[in-house]
């Protein structure tokens, strides 16, 4: 599996499949959500109704991970997770690695090769990026065969399809820190 670290737009990744760092509404919100759902289109929200309709009338819980399709998104799923709000007490290192962890398994039941990650908790929720950082470094590298030396490259497991990871940072310096934890 290999590991990238990017600045950008999550919204103009190819991969297969983007993660949203979704409110557990899921019906839009700022930041990371709201430009997903920006991008999308008004597909995106039906579907995320539908879910709540259906599925998850209370929302998606914390650490929890669901799938819809990306509309008009050049990823074709969007991976909607909750992740922890520290000013709201949620400071579980643990809830922030099940948001990495529970993405990945949906993400393999979908049969994609490739996902992109935002910082799931970074900003308005008020995780320090560093600390996002390293919990998705082990989150990550720990789906591998092999944990890969900081920097470098490992298998993403038997019968796995996944080949690529990134990391999509909307700024430099968040994409710094990534970086620096990644190559340690």
């Amino acid at each position: 599996m290999r590991i990238k670290i990017l600045q950008g737009d999550i919204t103009t990744r190819s991969t297969d499949a983007i993660v949203n760092a979704a409110n557990s509404s899921l019906l839009g919100g700022g930041g990371v959500d709201g430009a997903i759902h920006r991008a999308a289109g008004r597909e995106l929200l039906e579907a995320c109704r539908e879910l709540r309709r259906n599925e998850l009338p209370g929302g998606l819980d914390v650490g929890k991970a669901v799938a819809t399709p990306g509309f008009r998104l050049p990823a074709r799923w969007v991976i909607h997770t909750v992740g922890p709000n520290r000013h709201a007490g949620e400071t579980d290192p643990g809830l922030l690695a099940s948001c990495f962890r529970e993405s990945l398994a949906v993400a393999s039941q979908l049969g994609v090769g490739s996902v992109a990650f935002p910082a799931i908790s970074a900003g308005i929720y008020g995780w320090d990026a560093r600390q996002v950082a390293e919990v998705a470094y082990d989150v990550v590298t720990a789906l591998g065969d092999s944990v890969p030396e900081r920097g470098g490259s490992g298998n993403s497991g038997p019968g796995s399809p996944l080949e690529i990871v990134e990391f999509v940072l909307f700024s430099e310096q968040t994409a710094a820190v990534f970086q620096s934890v990644f190559e340690g």
